[in-house]
């Protein structure tokens, strides 16, 4: 896992994440709607949940909840706190910031982030 570049997802065709050498398509461009997750597939079994925020940049983060196991962060409340976009678990509520994967509740406590290009 690397820290995501924020390049904005307007007016592009295709997400998609680093993977080794190269970048791995993971979903349409359109299928981001600005504060909402979408959740996806990896080909190694992964799942990541997958934001944009109302500036148009993507983010993925894991969707893996580490509080409770559940695979539901793409399924969260998104916000920022002093500028920062997080995204709140649907279940016990901590929020996970979209760039670092810390969570704002617990600095202990981190989801792995991947590298996002839009194009």
């Amino acid at each position: 896992m690397t820290t995501p570049t924020m390049e904005t997802a307007r007016d592009t065709g295709t997400i998609r994440l680093a993977a080794g050498d190269g970048w791995l398509p993971v979903c349409d461009r359109a299928l981001l709607t600005p504060g909402r997750g979408v959740a996806a597939l990896l080909p190694d079994g992964r799942q990541v949940a997958l934001f944009m925020d109302r500036a148009g940049r993507a983010y993925a983060i894991d969707n893996r909840d580490p509080f409770t196991g559940a695979y539901v962060l793409s399924r969260g409340l998104v916000g920022s706190d002093g500028g920062r976009p997080f995204v709140a678990s649907p279940l016990l509520k901590q929020r996970f910031d979209l760039a670092t994967g810390v969570c704002l509740d617990d600095d202990e406590v981190t989801v792995p982030v991947f590298e996002v290009r839009a194009d």
